[in-house]
């Protein structure tokens, strides 16, 4: 039997929420599959990724392929990273105590990376919304002085026409 690591769309129409899964290549998409190994939302932003690092590991050690996009979320979350350096350890380049501190670190740099995106991201759209903000309270600005300009205006020639009047 081949396995897959795939994943089995759920959710509404146009409101996508996918279980990652282990399945049999045969089985349809979303049918029957061997284990849940975790959930992925698209929706938030940044996309919400919950997974079973030891299970996911152990499938691709038990030879399971995983489709592209599970490929991009496993490579994401460190699992294929993990999978590389326990290769290393089965090899015997380096302990599995080294191994552990080695992903230790690479997933403390990529946390950081990623808090750092998303700040980033949470500024911008914050930025966005003030320059909004600005932009709507310039035009209302705009319009209240072009009204006031031209009440301005329709007044003057009210003035005159008495002045005009008595000059006659």
């Amino acid at each position: 039997m081949s396995a897959k690591i795939r994943l089995q769309r759920h959710g509404s129409k146009k409101r996508p929420f996918y279980f990652i899964v282990v399945a049999n290549t045969t089985a349809p998409r979303d049918g029957k599959f061997i284990e849940k190994l975790g959930t992925y939302n698209p929706l938030t932003v940044p996309a919400t990724i919950r997974i079973n690092r030891e299970r996911s590991l152990h499938w691709l050690q038990e030879g399971a392929q995983p489709t592209n996009t599970c490929r991009r979320i496993l490579s994401f979350k460190g699992v294929l990273f993990l999978k590389h350096l326990m290769r290393g350890v089965s090899m015997g380049l380096f302990d599995e105590a080294t191994a552990m501190e080695k992903f230790e670190t690479w997933n403390s740099s990529h946390e950081e990376l990623v808090a750092k995106r998303e700040e980033a991201h949470r500024k911008h759209k914050t930025d966005k919304r003030n320059d909004t903000v600005r932009e709507s309270v310039r035009r209302v600005e705009e319009r209240n002085l072009a009204k006031a300009a031209s009440a301005e205006t329709s007044e003057q020639p009210e003035t005159e026409a008495p002045a005009e009047a008595a000059a006659e």
